[in-house]
C-alpha cells in the first residue's frame, strides 16, 4: 500500500515505514504530523484517485529531525565589468517517518 501526498508544493510517494525528507514544517522532533492532501491511494491492485484529493484519506507520520541541507554556492559574474557576487544557501528540511496510511 502506498499513497501520493502533497506538501510544500511537492508530491511524494510514501509507504508505511518510509523516511521522507520534505520542506520544513514548524514542528518539534517527536511530534505527529498529519497530511490530508492525499492525491492517490494504491492498495494492491486497487487505486483511488482524488479530484484533486481523496476524500477522508490521511497519512500520519512522526517528525524525526529538523535540519539544513548541504550549502550550495551561487556565484554571479559579468565579464569585463568587474561585477562579482557570491552567495550561499542552505535549504531547511524536516525528516518524517510515515506511520500510517488511512483511506
Amino acid at each position: 500500500m502506498y499513497a501520493i501526498i502533497e506538501t510544500g508544493g511537492k508530491q511524494y510517494r510514501v509507504s508505511e515505514g518510509d523516511v521522507v525528507t520534505i520542506e520544513k514544517l514548524e514542528l518539534n522532533e517527536g511530534e505527529t504530523v498529519e497530511f490530508t492532501r492525499v492525491l492517490t491511494v494504491v492498495n494492491g491492485g486497487e487505486a483511488t484517485f482524488g479530484q484533486p484529493v481523496v476524500a477522508g484519506a490521511k497519512v500520519t507520520g512522526k517528525v524525526l529531525m529538523q535540519g539544513k541541507e548541504k550549502k550550495i554556492r551561487i556565484f554571479r559574474y559579468k565579464a569585463k565589468s568587474n561585477y562579482r557576487k557570491r552567495q550561499g544557501h542552505r535549504q531547511p528540511f524536516t525528516k518524517v517517518v510515515i506511520e500510517k496510511i488511512e483511506a
